[in-house]
């Protein structure tokens, strides 16, 4: 089925325009190029400047533990990321969500530990009617695909539509989330990989995490495209 698709229509690079790889948008020296979030802290991912072959946690995350327990973002958003993630979400771009959701799984089977089950960030009905679609779902679709994975739609909901959190402190985005999620179907697996684009503070997915745990999940990952 590949075989033909990439004849009917072949792979082109999505940054650059130029001839992709086989099965994939983007060409070799693209790929190269991408930002890579090497050195980071395991708990949230955020960039770390001290350089260790051990893992180690951020400042941040020592003095105020976060209710998931690893994160795994292959990126750095900035630049090509930035234009990826954009064109999907508020270009309706799915070829994109297809590139992204293939780069991140093709990361997570080299370092991840398999879940039990996938789950992107829910959008509140609201914002899913008003943009029409929800572009976690679209990377984790992908991802699921790849690394053969459940992906759960339905056991978790956004309840409340919290305002765009762009230009919010940490502090901000803490409190506009409080509550925003609630689990509405038993969740009946010990191991959850939540799914989104990009983590800023990561008080989204900190806040889905809290009621995933309270639901009685006992490891919460957390899988993005890139870290801000």
């Amino acid at each position: 089925m590949d075989i033909i698709q990439d004849y009917l229509l072949p792979p082109t690079c999505l940054l650059c325009g130029n001839p992709g790889t086989p099965h994939r948008d983007l060409c070799q020296p693209c790929h190269r190029q991408l930002p890579r979030n090497r050195q980071c802290c395991y708990q949230c991912a955020e960039r770390l400047e001290v350089q260790s072959d051990a893992p180690m946690l951020c400042g941040r995350c020592l003095s105020r533990r976060p209710a998931f327990d690893d994160t795994y973002a292959p990126f750095v958003y900035g630049d090509a990321l930035r234009y990826l993630v954009t064109g999907l979400k508020f270009g309706a771009q799915y070829k994109n969500a297809r590139l992204l959701g293939h780069l991140l799984a093709e990361h997570l089977q080299k370092t991840a530990e398999k879940p039990e089950l996938i789950l992107p960030v829910p959008l509140h009905n609201s914002r899913y009617r008003q943009r029409g679609f929800n572009q976690a779902i679209e990377i984790a679709r992908t991802v699921a695909k790849d690394m053969q994975l459940p992906m759960d739609l339905h056991s978790c909901q956004r309840r409340h539509d919290t305002p765009h959190q762009t230009r919010l402190t940490a502090k901000q985005r803490r409190k506009n989330l409080k509550g925003a999620f609630v689990v509405v179907k038993p969740i009946k697996v010990g191991h959850v990989a939540i799914v989104d684009d990009v983590m800023t503070t990561g008080s989204t997915v900190h806040e889905l995490a809290k009621v995933l745990k309270k639901a009685g999940v006992a490891k919460v990952d957390v899988w993005v495209c890139a870290r801000a």
